[in-house]
């Protein structure tokens, strides 16, 4: 008999409990610069220095992290389900954590991409990008995010995965970002859903079970929940 497939919609609360700060934690601001100063394509014109040095804080900060329970947790479940990872995050702790299957909707920070043609993407081994780095094509790299304004081209496979649900798991995000917050509507109807979130939205609690906990509190709970519905 083929596993069940969980489905998980992560965000920055998961990132957050290993010490990865979001903008959302300080009014919208990143080191005292507006959002759309250092991740949108009209920053990047304007100010292409600022932008390489604020994503290559990140870059470095996200590699001194590590995963925390949550992330664990996840992992872990591959021993009884097919876990699949959606996530707004651009960092890469589900995967040290040790999962298998994670789509990054908004880009990943350990790769770069060719501001000449967007299929030009490479991995990174190091941490920072510098002005004067270029494709293959000669032109400069920029970091491979999704910025606001830009599409989201991974929204495509995102909404294959979210339609083979058995289970659903919201963990760490609002939900309120869009279009990734339209995601939960690809759901089948027979999916069971269940959000942990230490201050749930009120906006599409119909038919979601809420663990009202910190991502790393609640995973346990959940855990516990999931696998008495698989043996049962």
């Amino acid at each position: 008999m083929p596993r069940k497939t969980l489905l998980v919609l992560s965000g920055a609360g998961v990132s957050a409990e290993s010490g990865i700060r979001t903008f959302r934690d300080s009014n919208g601001l990143w080191e005292n610069h507006d959002v759309m100063e250092v991740a949108s394509p009209e920053g990047w014109r304007r100010n292409r220095a600022l932008v390489l040095h604020f994503y290559n804080q990140r870059r470095k900060q996200a590699r001194d992290c590590q995963p925390n329970a949550a992330h664990l947790a996840l992992a872990r479940l591959e021993q009884h389900l097919q876990v699949k990872i959606i996530t707004q995050n651009v960092d890469d702790l589900h995967e040290r954590a040790g999962s298998s299957t994670v789509l990054h909707l908004h880009g990943e920070l350990r790769k770069a991409q060719s501001t000449l043609d967007p299929k030009l993407v490479y991995d990174l081994d190091h941490w920072e990008i510098k002005e004067g780095d270029k494709c293959e094509k000669g032109s400069q790299l920029r970091p491979f995010i999704v910025w606001f304004g830009e599409a989201v081209p991974m929204m495509y496979p995102a909404m294959e995965w979210m339609e083979q649900a058995d289970f659903m798991l919201i963990i760490g995000t609002s939900m309120q970002v869009y279009p990734a917050a339209s995601l939960i509507d690809y759901a089948p109807a027979h999916a069971k859903k269940y959000l942990i979130d230490p201050n749930p939205p009120g906006s599409y609690l119909r038919s979601v079970e809420v663990i009202p906990e910190p991502a790393t509190v609640g995973i346990r709970r959940f855990e516990e929940k999931i696998l008495r519905e698989i043996e049962s």
